[in-house]
């Protein structure tokens, strides 16, 4: 019989645990936040993990009590290659919301963006952005396409493009856009220490589980009939249904999941006072700018992070980031 207080196992919070269409998370509602986001830049930046490590820092939380004390965190490694701004969206609005209207691409896309996408052989940037700044009243959303640049990491050549919602009014994003189509933004000029993100990831994948592995329901007593690692109960008999609430084996992992206002404790372009004796276990060593960001996020290392302005911030974190006393650099190894 179950217990009074745990009728179910599992959260339907993170409902459906269903496999993500790749391994970068698909960003959306990013209108929604670069409203808040007066700035006209893009609301969000992408890196790729490096690992974890542990900080001692000056805690500055005011309702801490160990406020003022050099205190230890776990922190996680984000490498921030820049990125390539390679096209512009232009946004109409209609009777079904937002939709694209036409797309700028730039003419000085590189090999590597060609990995990934069919480039065309003729390329008119300068009319279609004359074209676009004629009638821009017209639009109701501008925003950038941008891929990453692994290369210079070196695990792998093919980049991941992805979307970003620009902050500030419609004439703002798009002086933003066509200052920078085709050139490289980096991590210092979108994201800043203190700052609260959130961090969107695809989780480690575990494979198809059962129900006691994927929901934790409990064993089933050894005189119980046939299986003993099912659900006792499929739900009622009438009607002949099962509820998709019930436990059943399935996907378990490679899910996309956001992490909601993890602080950003330092932004550092030095990758010698972030990189481990010996580098990163799996990874390697750092060569590009990197973030410090306060505890653990989603997915297994190498796999891409998009981190964005916080949504729904909290009001009682500070917006100063505490100063970092030192930074842990022993060894990852192991014997």
């Amino acid at each position: 019989m179950g217990k009074a207080h745990k009728p179910r196992c599992g959260s339907l919070m993170v409902w459906p645990r269903k496999r993500a269409r790749r391994s970068y998370a698909r960003l959306r509602h990013q209108s929604i936040k670069a409203l808040h986001h007066k700035d006209a830049k893009p609301i969000g930046f992408g890196g790729y993990k490096a690992g974890m490590t542990h900080v001692m820092l000056v805690e500055n939380r005011a309702k801490s009590p160990s406020k003022g004390q050099v205190v230890s965190y776990p922190v996680t490694v984000i490498e921030c290659p820049p990125l390539k701004v390679m096209s512009i969206r232009a946004y109409k609005r209609d009777n079904c919301g937002m939709r694209v209207s036409t797309e700028i691409l730039s003419d000085k896309i590189g090999k590597d963006a060609a990995r990934k996408i069919d480039i065309p052989k003729k390329v008119d940037t300068a009319k279609k952005v004359q074209e676009i700044e004629a009638k821009l009243g017209e639009y109701g959303d501008i925003k950038v396409i941008v891929h990453t640049q692994p290369r210079l990491i070196g695990f792998k050549k093919k980049p991941d493009v992805f979307e970003l919602a620009l902050g500030g009014n419609i004439k703002d994003k798009f002086a933003w856009a066509k200052e920078h189509l085709g050139k490289e933004i980096t991590v210092e000029q979108i994201l800043s220490a203190g700052q609260q993100v959130d961090a969107h990831g695809i989780t480690k994948g575990k494979g198809f589980q059962g129900p006691v592995a994927r929901f934790g329901v409990a064993l089933r007593h050894h005189k119980s009939e046939k299986a003993r690692r099912n659900p006792g109960n499929l739900g009622a008999w009438t009607p002949k249904h099962v509820g998709y609430e019930v436990a059943h084996a399935g996907q378990m992992g490679y899910h996309q999941r956001t992490d909601y206002n993890k602080q950003l404790l330092k932004i550092s372009s030095k990758p010698e006072e972030i990189n481990p004796q010996g580098g990163f276990l799996r990874y390697g060593m750092v060569k590009n700018s990197c973030l410090l960001v306060k505890g653990s996020v989603p997915g297994p290392l190498k796999r891409m992070i998009i981190l964005t302005v916080s949504i729904r911030p909290d009001k009682l974190m500070p917006k100063d980031a505490p100063t970092v006393e030192h930074i842990n650099t022993d060894s990852k190894q192991g014997n």
